[in-house]
């Protein structure tokens, strides 16, 4: 089980911002911005590159997933970044697809 399914299962505590069907949402532990959310597919796509066509609906509503936080999280007015990590030197550390939403401060970019 990857560490995310663990903590969806209620193995590892974790500050849960959505756990639906769907989607599990939760607060990084190791923050980059004053709102750094982590938006996960329940179900485990190991990276973005091992997604099937069939997986383009799910994909949709982590996207919405995301937008939606970001309202709750007072961040529509004014911005957010949503970063998907692929492989090791792009900074992956848990292999199942999650968004990393971002926002609460200025974002530079590149980004580092």
């Amino acid at each position: 089980m990857t560490l995310f399914e663990r903590i969806a299962a209620g193995e590892i505590p974790a500050d849960l911002v959505r756990n639906d069907a769907e989607v599990l949402a939760l607060r990084d532990l190791n923050p980059q911005a004053p709102v750094h959310i982590l938006v996960i597919p329940q179900r485990v796509i190991p990276r973005l590159g091992a997604a099937r066509e069939s997986d383009c609906e799910l994909l949709g509503r982590l996207l919405l997933a995301a937008r939606e936080i970001a309202k709750e999280q007072g961040l529509d007015q004014t911005g957010y970044r949503l970063v998907i990590n692929h492989g090791p030197q792009a900074g992956e550390s848990v292999p199942h697809l999650h968004i990393h939403l971002l926002g609460g401060r200025p974002l530079d970019w590149p980004p580092g």
